[in-house]
């Protein structure tokens, strides 16, 4: 009878907690890959909010081509949030989802005023170009953990803000 109880303790602690997490990556591995990944759904929504922003407040005669390049910009953003937020769950991590968090984790610096159409594109730039090199530093941590689904994921998103750069950056020229 002691047995059985403590065999429905042990199992009744272990449902409070959920299954645990057996996909072939350490918990030590898979924390800092999901430490990785917030940086990189920090500086994605940053960088989503950004190019909405500008998307809602550009001017001048390049108007309809950069409310357009950015609404398209920022709705693949929008879509890749998700991608992010649950391959750090599927890690069994929480993601962070504040302004507060993002702010912390984030590498892009948001302007305090609305720029004009130049500098949003030049904000823009900088913006992709940051994401891709957090996406970099996140793709060698997931490489070194044995995590192919995280690299596909970030090589995935490189390719889309190393893109999204070179077609801003051809707007300066």
């Amino acid at each position: 009878m002691a047995t059985a109880a403590k065999l429905n303790n042990k199992t009744t602690k272990m449902s409070d907690k959920g299954l645990p997490i057996d996909i072939g990556i350490s918990e030590k591995n898979r924390a800092i890959v999901a430490g990785e990944l917030s940086k990189m759904l920090a500086d994605s929504y940053t960088l989503y909010l950004m190019t909405h922003n500008f998307h809602w407040n550009v001017t001048g005669p390049l108007f309809n081509t950069l409310h357009l390049m950015f609404m398209t910009q920022y709705t693949e953003e929008w879509q890749a949030l998700d991608a992010i937020a649950e391959r750090i769950r599927a890690l069994g991590h929480y993601a962070p989802g504040t302004y507060a968090e993002y702010a912390k984790l984030s590498s892009i610096a948001e302007p305090s005023s609305v720029p004009s159409a130049e500098e949003m594109i030049q904000l823009l730039v900088k913006g992709n170009e940051a994401v891709a090199k957090t996406a970099r530093a996140a793709f060698k941590k997931a490489d070194g953990a044995d995590d192919q689904p995280t690299a596909d994921l970030l090589t995935q998103r490189l390719d889309i803000h190393e893109k999204n750069a070179w077609m801003l950056r051809s707007l300066l020229q």
